[in-house]
C-alpha cells in the first residue's frame, strides 16, 4: 500500500513539474502584443491559444508598439496626434509597466522599430526621426526630414538605411547612411583656388577622417512623391521595393528603392488605406481600411488584387505571424483583432484585447 501511494505521489509531482514547464515555456515563448486605445492597455496575447495572459497600463492614445531583440521589452509610442512626447515602457516578463521615456521636444512619437540595439522612432510633431538607446537611456542622434507628418519608418538591418513615409507632404524619404564629403578650405584665405595641398591646406584626396578613425558618415536624403496621404507602408522581404497605400486617392505606390523612384501605381481604390505589409515569404501583400470592410489582398508579382476578405467594419495595424501560417489584423471599430488564415486566405478567429485595437508587435523571449 505504501509504495502504491509513493507511485501516486510521485506520478502527481511529475505532472505538476510538467504542467509547471508548460506555463514557463508559454510565458517565455513568443507573444502577440497588442494595444487597446481604449482601455489604454498593451495585451499580452498566447499566440496558441489567442488569450490574453496579461494586461498592463500604457499612457493615452496609445499608436504603435514594438519588442525590443530579446523580447523583454516593449515599447509604445504614445502619438496624441503630434501633441505628446513620451513612450511607454513594459517589462514582458514582470508584466508590468517601467518608467515613461520623455523625449522633451519631440513630439509626436508614432512609428517604431528595434534595431541594432536601438528603438527607432519617428516624431511627427518635431518632423524627425531618431534613435534611443536603452543601454544609456538616452536620444543619441535625432535627423531631420524637412516633411510634414512623418508617420511611419523602417530600419534596414545592417542600420545602412532608413525608409519614412511623410503623410501630409504624400512622400517617401529614403535616408542613406553615405561618407560625409570632402570640405575645401574658405574662399580667400590660404589654400584658395590655385593653390596646391600643402601644410594648412585640405587633406590630400578623399572623405575626411576622425582623428584615427574611418571616414566621417553624414545622411542623405531622397524624397519622392507618392499617393495623396500615404501612411502604411512596407518593404518587400528582398528588400528590392517599397510598397505604400494612399488613403486619400486609394492607390498604390511601388518605389524602386535602388533606382529611388515610383515604379508603378495601382488604382487599388483602398480609400482609408491604414496598413500595409508583405508576407514573410513575400508572396502577398495585405492592406487595411478604416473606411471599408474588407481586407485587400494584392499578389507581389503581378501587382494584381487577388481577394478582398470581408473583416469588420473597418481596420488598422497588421502583424505577421513570423512562420507565415497566419495575420494578424486589428478591427477597431468591432473591437476585436481577427486572425487570418495565409494558406486559406479566410479568417479563422478573433482575439478580444480591449476596446479599439490598433499597434501590435510580436515578442519572442530569449
Amino acid at each position: 500500500m505504501r509504495d502504491r501511494f509513493s507511485a501516486v505521489l510521485l506520478t502527481a509531482g511529475v505532472l505538476l513539474v510538467g504542467a509547471a514547464d508548460l506555463l514557463a515555456q508559454a510565458t517565455s515563448g513568443a507573444s502577440l502584443l497588442v494595444l487597446s486605445k481604449r482601455n489604454h492597455t498593451l495585451s499580452i496575447v498566447d499566440p496558441t491559444t489567442l488569450k490574453v495572459v496579461a494586461t498592463a497600463p500604457v499612457g493615452q492614445d496609445p499608436h504603435e508598439v514594438i519588442a525590443s531583440s530579446d523580447g523583454k521589452t516593449a515599447y509604445v509610442s504614445i502619438y496624441g496626434g503630434g501633441a505628446f512626447h513620451v513612450l511607454s515602457v513594459i517589462d514582458l516578463v514582470g508584466q508590468k509597466a517601467l518608467p515613461d521615456i520623455d523625449l522633451g521636444v519631440l513630439n509626436g512619437p508614432h512609428g517604431l522599430m528595434f534595431v541594432g540595439g536601438k528603438l527607432w522612432f519617428t516624431a511627427e510633431g518635431a518632423k524627425v526621426i531618431g534613435s534611443y538607446d536603452p543601454a544609456t537611456a538616452k536620444v543619441d542622434w535625432v535627423m531631420g526630414t524637412g516633411q510634414n507628418r512623418t508617420h511611419m519608418i523602417y530600419v534596414t538591418k545592417d542600420l545602412k538605411q532608413i525608409y519614412t513615409t511623410n503623410v501630409a507632404s504624400n512622400t517617401v524619404s529614403i535616408l542613406e547612411k553615405v561618407a560625409r564629403p570632402m570640405m575645401g578650405p574658405p574662399p580667400g584665405g590660404p589654400g584658395g583656388p590655385g593653390a596646391g595641398a600643402g601644410p594648412g591646406g585640405p587633406p590630400p584626396g578623399g572623405p575626411p577622417r576622425g582623428l584615427d578613425g574611418p571616414p566621417a558618415m553624414d545622411w542623405s536624403q531622397t524624397v519622392i512623391p507618392v499617393g495623396k496621404g500615404d501612411e502604411g507602408f512596407d518593404v518587400s522581404p528582398d528588400g528590392r521595393e517599397l510598397w505604400t497605400a494612399a488613403a486619400q486617392d486609394g492607390t498604390v505606390s511601388i518605389v524602386d528603392i535602388a533606382g529611388k523612384k515610383v515604379a508603378a501605381t495601382l488604382d487599388a481604390k483602398v480609400m482609408g488605406a491604414n496598413r500595409l505589409k508583405f508576407t514573410p515569404d513575400g508572396r502577398l501583400v495585405l492592406i487595411t481600411s478604416l473606411r471599408g470592410g474588407d481586407l485587400v489582398i494584392y499578389d507581389a508579382a503581378t501587382r494584381k488584387d487577388v481577394k478582398r476578405v470581408p473583416i469588420g467594419h473597418g481596420a488598422a495595424g497588421i502583424q505577421m505571424e513570423p512562420g507565415g501560417a497566419r495575420a494578424f489584423l486589428a478591427c477597431g471599430p468591432d473591437n476585436y483583432v481577427a486572425v487570418l488564415d495565409l494558406k486559406t486566405l479566410e479568417v479563422i478567429g478573433h482575439i478580444d484585447a480591449g476596446g479599439e485595437p490598433d499597434g501590435m508587435a510580436w515578442a519572442v523571449q530569449q
